[in-house]
């Protein structure tokens, strides 16, 4: 029964997606408003020490006269260093848009000043103030010679600049020269950023607020759309537990949902095949031992009450009841082992020897079998084949597929066996006959569980032995199959791995 509420993966995913979306807003949010000043402020201070070093190069590197004087000896910029500076804003070397530059002497004498600000030079027009730690100033011709005479004490000097009645703001950087002759300043606007912050800042609560709405509507959508493979998923499951195993999933796309969905579909098929192999192996076990189990019941209770004193029928009745005995216990030992096996509780003592040497002994235990019969058994084992497995189990092996081969001898009475070694290095071991062979659809199912084929219906035996063999291979690891054509034989097969040699 589904609880209520749960913490769902629906939900998961709207959570996920909610703080996904409220950690980039608050990243965002931070960047645009709290950072944005500090960040344009750092830029402009970047830009503007970049020009004024420039500027202060071109000073230093000068083999020329910078400034020269006129007849009433005040000095000014020399035209050698006016055609340099022209040369330089010319080919981008030195960038004066957005600048005030003054260039002026040690003393305090101004040789050169221009402007190309947008607004009014603060520096140099208007009535401001310093805004630092140093005071502040109300007379511009003072502000710009403490700013000079700051600049030649301390060689290099930052100045924020603020007009008290219209609020606009410039940053002032000082550079004196290397000879120490000369002091440039040099001016820059910074924006407004504080007023532009707040507008951002309205802005993205409102941005803020139709992105979670979106992302949530979003992620509610699809998930929907995820989840709902995964809950037809759930409700097959739940139909399978109460055993329905026909019941299937109806795969859609082609993404890790629609291959969970495929191999649900899969697990639904085999799981029905089986648990119908499996009602077929009780009812198969049931039907071949209520058949011995009567006739030894019988025969004992005839024996009892009827032919006791009769040595000749009493003899023979009671051999019947050996051989039925020998049966039951046959039938009892083949499922015992193959539950061993199967399960892994008896577990494969592997050894290197020479599997043909192992085929020739086995096939030599059934001469005598093939000379009564007058059957012709082949054997192909010249060959040294070394592997390393467990010799008894492959023995085993090899008992039941000669043993299967026995019992669907064609009519010529042949059948053989053969091993022979692998290019790799492994080896290849096959047991043949030309029987009546393997119909196409029984192939897939011959090595499972007290399978028989419709032709094979009443033989003698109890059908464990070719899943007993595909249990021992497995656990070895080995390569096996079977190849079959319907009136012409059947030939078994297993390979063995190259042995790596110490």
């Amino acid at each position: 029964m589904k609880h209520p509420f749960r913490w769902s993966f629906r939900y998961k995913l709207m959570a996920f997606v909610f703080l996904i979306c409220t950690t980039l807003l608050a990243v965002v949010y931070l960047l645009s408003v709290y950072l944005l000043e500090p960040s344009y402020n750092r830029r402009i201070h970047q830009d503007l020490s970049r020009s004024l070093d420039n500027l202060i190069f071109t000073i230093d590197q000068a083999d020329y006269p910078i400034t020269t004087t006129n007849w009433m000896g005040i000095p000014y910029i020399s035209q050698e260093f006016a055609a340099e500076l022209d040369r330089q804003v010319q080919n981008g070397e030195l960038d004066t848009s957005g600048r005030c530059i003054e260039i002026s002497t040690a003393s305090g004498q101004k040789i050169l000043n221009l402007e190309s600000l947008p607004s009014t030079c603060l520096l140099h027009k208007g009535k401001l103030i310093a805004s630092n730690d140093n005071g502040s100033f109300s007379s511009d011709a003072q502000l710009v010679q403490q700013l000079r005479f700051r600049t030649v004490l301390e060689k290099r000097i930052v100045q924020t600049l603020e007009n008290p009645s219209t609020g606009s703001k410039q940053v002032t950087m000082g550079r004196l020269s290397a000879d120490g002759n000369y002091v440039v300043l040099m001016s820059a606007d910074l924006a407004r950023i504080p007023q532009a912050a707040s507008v951002l800042s309205e802005q993205m609560t409102w941005v803020a607020l139709v992105m979670l709405a979106v992302s949530l509507g979003g992620a509610w959508i699809f998930s929907t759309l995820f989840t709902r493979q995964l809950t037809k998923l759930s409700d097959a499951t739940r139909e399978m537990a109460h055993g329905n195993y026909n019941v299937r999933v109806q795969v859609c796309g082609q993404d890790e949902v629609a291959d969970l969905a495929q191999d649900f579909n899969f697990m639904a098929a085999e799981i029905a095949r089986s648990t119908q192999l499996q009602r077929d192996l009780i009812a198969n076990i049931s039907h071949d031992l209520r058949t011995p189990l009567t006739l030894i019941k019988g025969y004992a209770e005839t024996i009892r009450d009827l032919t006791g004193s009769d040595p000749q029928k009493r003899n023979s009745q009671l051999t019947v009841i050996v051989d039925e005995t020998d049966r039951l216990s046959t039938l009892v030992n083949s499922v015992m082992e193959l539950s061993k096996i199967g399960s892994g509780t008896e577990k494969p003592q592997m050894v290197t020897f020479d599997l043909a040497q192992l085929c020739e002994e086995v096939a030599a235990r059934y001469e005598d079998i093939c000379q009564k019969n007058n059957y012709t058994l082949q054997t192909e084992t010249n060959d040294v084949c070394m592997a390393l497995a467990d010799p008894a189990m492959l023995e085993r092996v090899l008992h039941n597929l000669l043993g299967n081969a026995l019992h669907h001898v064609g009519e010529d009475g042949w059948l053989g066996i053969s091993a022979k070694p692998l290019p790799n290095g492994g080896c290849r071991v096959e047991i043949q006959d030309h029987g009546c062979g393997i119909a196409q659809e029984d192939l897939p199912y011959i090595f499972d569980k007290y399978y028989r084929s419709r032709k094979d219906a009443g033989k003698v035996g109890t059908g464990l032995g070719l899943s007993i063999t595909k249990a021992i291979l497995q656990s070895h690891g080995f390569r096996f199959g079977v190849d079959s054509t319907v009136g012409q034989g059947s030939c078994f097969w297993f390979e063995t791995p190259p042995v790596e040699k110490s």
